[in-house]
């Protein structure tokens, strides 16, 4: 789930950055320390969007730099097993399709998206459903429900995410609105007996 979260920590801003406006230079540093990281309590980091307060600098003998306490907003994503979260497809492969979640990749392995065999094709890098023909490409929106969940905070990239999409209400985006469909043609079915 992502949330808009408010914070604070301390930040150095160097020495060549000081006669700059402050907190532009505070975000532009917040920015690159924290976007794209990982934090297990507070999560992974997708942007930092602004600067609320910034306390008094402090000085450190040694250091030209200057310490700020501030406020800050960010948005993060904040995973727990079972959620149910959507992401796009970046890539596929003979064993599944890796999904992006913004700033981690998860994986949806082929033994989870379907009860159906699954083969991939490879000249147009889909996987694809054997009897239904339903498939699987890059840049496909889907909603999936995380089953595995293992978070790196010095290597955020090395974070496994495992998806499934096996029960109802989850698939790619055409799939839901093709059930969508077709439940509502069996409630007007139902609707027309009902009538006679």
């Amino acid at each position: 789930m992502y949330y808009r979260m408010k914070l604070m920590d301390k930040v150095r801003v160097p020495p060549h950055r000081l006669g700059e406006e402050l907190k532009s230079v505070i975000l532009d540093v917040l920015q690159e320390q924290l976007e794209g990281s990982i934090d297990k309590e507070i999560g992974a980091f997708i942007a930092v969007t602004g600067v609320l307060e910034v306390g008094e600098g402090e000085l450190i003998p040694g250091d030209g730099a200057v310490y700020y306490d501030v406020v800050f907003e960010a948005v993060v994503i904040r995973l727990v097993l079972q959620e149910v979260i959507e992401g796009i497809v970046v890539e596929t492969t003979s064993f599944g399709a890796f999904v992006s979640l913004g700033p981690v990749d998860a994986m949806l392995h082929v033994s989870q998206i379907s009860d159906e065999y699954i083969s991939y094709d490879e000249k147009n890098s889909r996987l694809i459903c054997q009897e239904s023909k339903r498939f699987i490409a890059v840049g496909e929106g889907l909603r999936s429900r995380v089953v595995t969940l293992s978070l790196n905070e010095r290597e955020p990239r090395e974070s496994k995410i495992g998806l499934t999409m096996r029960q109802s209400g989850l698939g790619t985006q055409k799939w839901l609105e093709e059930e969508m469909v077709k439940e509502k043609e069996r409630e007007t079915r139902g609707g027309e007996r009902a009538g006679r």
